[in-house]
């Protein structure tokens, strides 16, 4: 595979337009995070407009965090313009084992081929199927409990399936690469994760979808490491991530990511 920084490269080179579908509590932090990184982030989500703006956008992301009836319509919606198009889509199926609501909405978005899905381990298992300890929204299950579930949701749907934590695991069915970067501050700055899944559809933009989740992980984790060096705590961690991410080099993550492939 590529090394992760030329996917890194090139996605700033294209700069796409990504629309994203998220929670109230990551739209401001998420579309920070992802100017920093080089892409276009576009927050609409309103069901009289956002299918029709799939087909402006270059990648879509649709995050279930705080799901309501019209939203959960316009989900569904642009997820079906998205693959009718062959345009890449990133499922983040955020706590989507809490509720019954959660439940049936995150089988809809299956049903619509997301590119690649996103999420914690209970999250995974939870849409796998599975028995999980999960808390909401916060993860109580190993990357490692999620391995075989990974495994088989991307069998399954066709998807990348990327399961983060401490080590972050990328499959697609068959080649499984764990990245072992990050740091352990990022958990406590809320909606990192959130705002990872549009760095992943960002990258999915003209390249391969198991290649470029992983260097997006990676670079991801990577501008973690770099913010935690000096951080004194979360609120300046928030911000030292964000000027790692902008100011990180194409060489960076092919010098420092930890990358293992089996």
């Amino acid at each position: 595979m590529d090394q992760p920084g030329q996917s890194l490269a090139k996605m700033r080179a294209t700069a796409p337009l990504v629309q994203n579908i998220t929670n109230y509590v990551a739209m401001n932090v998420m579309a920070n995070i992802m100017l920093a990184a080089g892409a276009s982030p576009a927050m609409v989500h309103a069901r009289e407009e956002a299918a029709e703006f799939t087909a402006l956008a270059q990648a879509l992301t649709i995050n279930i965090g705080t799901p309501s009836p019209a939203w959960a319509e316009a989900m569904v919606e642009t997820a079906r313009t998205a693959h009718r198009l062959g345009k890449p889509w990133v499922f983040d199926p955020v706590a989507v084992g809490a509720t019954g609501y959660r439940r049936d909405l995150g089988v809809r978005l299956l049903a619509c081929k997301p590119t690649v899905i996103r999420g914690n381990a209970s999250e995974i298992l939870a849409l796998a199927g599975m028995q999980t300890a999960g808390k909401g929204a916060d993860a109580a299950d190993s990357v490692e409990a999620a391995k075989d579930a990974a495994r088989d949701l991307a069998r399954q749907t066709g998807a990348v399936v990327a399961v983060t934590g401490p080590v972050d695991i990328v499959t697609d069915g068959a080649r499984i690469a764990e990245i072992a970067n990050g740091h352990p501050m990022m958990p406590r700055v809320t909606v990192l994760g959130c705002s990872l899944t549009g760095i992943v559809a960002a990258f999915l933009v003209d390249q391969d979808p198991f290649e470029a989740t992983v260097a997006a992980l990676a670079y991801y984790a990577l501008a973690g490491e770099m913010a935690g060096r000096d951080a004194k705590g979360p609120a300046s961690f928030q911000t030292a991530f964000i000027d790692a991410l902008y100011g990180m080099s194409p060489e960076a993550p092919n010098d420092g990511a930890r990358i293992t492939l089996s």
